[in-house]
């Protein structure tokens, strides 16, 4: 790791003769704020604050608005995961029959779909601290790859970043020894629930950076620190729920976003990182805010077809509307049992969805049993989510 002082932390040394290294130690956050900005990101920052509140309005008004927020849960953990290497695809996480989490990389996304629904939950009770990231750490890797680094424990011992079988020697980066990570910790508690006079976003950016640098844990940190922003942002009030996925461009400019923190640690690029960070965020929130449009829309023209398309049936009709934008891949099976009607019924309802164009009945090879997709509304959430 190259190094100029910027105030951005020092090297320290560690051991001695052959075994000597130096990890790095980031410098407490509220001795870096306020920070400059260039005026591109002061204009980037302004604008993703009105789209994350326009997306918020939207929210209170829309129709099913918590089923669209659960789907939205869904793609962010699907996206952060990608970023890790996780090669499954939006279909994969909802295809009822990979219930048994038999594949690796689904049970990765469940996992942190879990993690996602308690924090949010858990910040009904505990301030943003470390408490609950343990706690929600312990969900991200329960049963799953990393389930035995030491699940909502921080680290004991040094860890390294670097390519596949990089040794201490050859990493590419060394967060802070096990002493200077504890106090590290402390101090980034602080500046999250004490320093209340810097932009959300931009301490949502700082945040996520400083979490990220101190790599408190010995696997999961990038997964946990990419949900800290959304946490972030809700403990400071800038948005009520998780209501979008941050991690959209986050993947897209995956190499940027390296390399941008990555310059912070080396130089001190505070202010570059926030301005890519404002940049990604405006951009996953336009993205979240188009695709709620085109739901909402999807929504309202099958609601009126299905009213002048069914009779007496209507009503069930809606009710199955409804089921698929929660699960936008059913069977026959359960369309009967969550509408609580005869399978009779529920085969009649779906063949008139097909007729329809609601449902496309998914290629047979594909399946051990015939099921049926949402597909226009999973065409809208797929964008972005394949795998790199």
């Amino acid at each position: 790791m190259r190094w100029i002082d910027n105030g951005q932390g020092f090297l320290r040394k560690n051991l001695s003769g052959e075994v000597e290294y130096q990890s790095f130690v980031p410098a407490p956050l509220d001795g870096v704020v306020p920070i400059e900005l260039s005026e591109e990101a002061i204009r980037l920052l302004g604008a993703c604050s009105r789209k994350l509140g326009e997306l918020e309005g939207m929210l209170r008004f829309v129709p099913n608005a918590q089923m669209y927020l659960t789907m939205y849960v869904r793609k962010e953990a699907l996206l952060s995961a990608q970023i890790e290497g996780t090669q499954c695809t939006f279909d994969d996480i909802l295809n009822p029959e990979n219930a048994d989490l038999v594949q690796r990389d689904i049970a990765d996304v469940i996992n942190y779909i879990k993690a996602t629904e308690y924090a949010v939950n858990r910040m009904d009770e505990l301030p943003l601290c470390m408490r609950l990231l343990r706690e929600v750490h312990s969900i991200l890797l329960s049963g799953v790859r990393g389930s035995d680094k030491q699940p909502g424990e921080v680290r004991s011992t040094q860890n390294w970043i670097g390519p596949g079988g990089a040794m201490l020697k050859s990493a590419t980066y060394i967060p802070p020894n096990v002493d200077d990570m504890n106090e590290a910790l402390r101090d980034l508690e602080r500046f999250i629930n004490e320093v209340g006079d810097v932009d959300p976003i931009v301490k949502a950016s700082l945040v996520h950076y400083q979490f990220e640098t101190i790599h408190p844990f010995l696997d999961g940190n990038g997964r946990l620190g990419r949900l800290l922003i959304t946490l972030s942002l809700m403990n400071d009030h800038a948005l009520s729920a998780a209501v979008f996925y941050p991690s959209y461009q986050l993947k897209l400019r995956r190499t940027e976003y390296y390399e941008h923190l990555m310059d912070v640690r080396e130089n001190g690029a505070y202010a570059k990182w926030v301005g890519f960070f404002c940049d990604c965020l405006l951009a996953s929130a336009e993205d979240a805010v188009g695709s709620l449009e085109r739901l909402v829309s999807l929504h309202n023209n099958y609601t009126a077809l299905i009213n002048d398309s069914f009779d007496r049936s209507s009503v069930n009709g809606q009710r199955l509307l409804e089921l698929l934008e929660g699960n936008p891949i059913v069977d026959v099976a359960f369309v009967a049992e969550k509408l609580d009607i005869a399978r009779t019924t529920a085969s009649n309802l779906v063949k008139d969805f097909v007729e329809l164009g609601i449902l496309v009945q998914r290629e047979k090879e594909k399946q051990r049993y015939r099921t049926f997709l949402y597909e226009d509304y999973l065409a809208i959430l797929r964008q972005g989510s394949d795998p790199l």
